[in-house]
């Protein structure tokens, strides 16, 4: 049975919850909803919960370190799981992508993102999927850093929960079928 390692980047604490910054753990908790996520083993820094799909034997995570950090929780993760950047997909937020959309990709640069900078540093490559989720850009007078630790407005909290369903959609998709197809899926739960 094949392996596949879903991390949801974030901050932990309940004073991050329902903020722009964590809304990649919030799509990972959200599929591991019938299960109990537990700390990790040998002292990895991460919640986790073990589901199958399929014939995958998938892994859902959430980094118990702060964003900047988040490599030294995921990096240990993927060596213990054995998986490779094929079968590692990183959820988290994306401000240069319009609110509510999805976008899934392989490899590619940070784009200012603290925790793929922190992914990609611990593992060394850049080369693993990603399931963006966009929550829009701030307005010019809003620091980015500051705008992605606000929880969302109320009236965005209904897109939000949408999109949150619709990127579970694109995480079984990656469990079933691979990054490729999730990519097609996102693509096309986006119109």
């Amino acid at each position: 049975m094949e392996t596949k390692l879903v991390v949801g980047l974030r901050n932990p604490g309940s004073r991050y919850d329902g903020t722009r910054h964590n809304v990649g753990a919030e799509v990972v908790t959200s599929a591991g909803a019938d299960l109990t996520f537990r700390r990790a083993r040998l002292g990895i820094r991460a919640d986790v919960a073990t589901t199958t799909v399929g014939d995958t034997r998938l892994v859902l995570a959430l980094p118990r370190t702060f964003m900047n950090e988040c490599g030294q929780s995921v990096a240990p993760l993927v060596r213990y799981e054995r998986v490779d950047g094929q079968r590692l997909l990183i959820v988290h937020d994306d401000i240069d992508l319009p609110f509510a959309k999805l976008k899934v990709q392989f490899g590619g640069g940070a784009g200012g993102h603290n925790g793929i900078r922190s992914v990609v540093g611990s593992l060394g490559t850049n080369e693993f999927w990603r399931l963006k989720v966009g929550v829009g850009r701030p307005d010019v007078r809003v620091d980015p850093a500051d705008y992605v630790l606000e929880r969302f407005a109320k009236v965005e909290r209904a897109a939000v929960d949408d999109t949150v369903l619709r990127a579970l959609r694109v995480v079984e998709v990656f469990a079933l079928a691979g990054g490729e197809a999730a990519r097609q899926a996102a693509g096309e739960l986006n119109d």
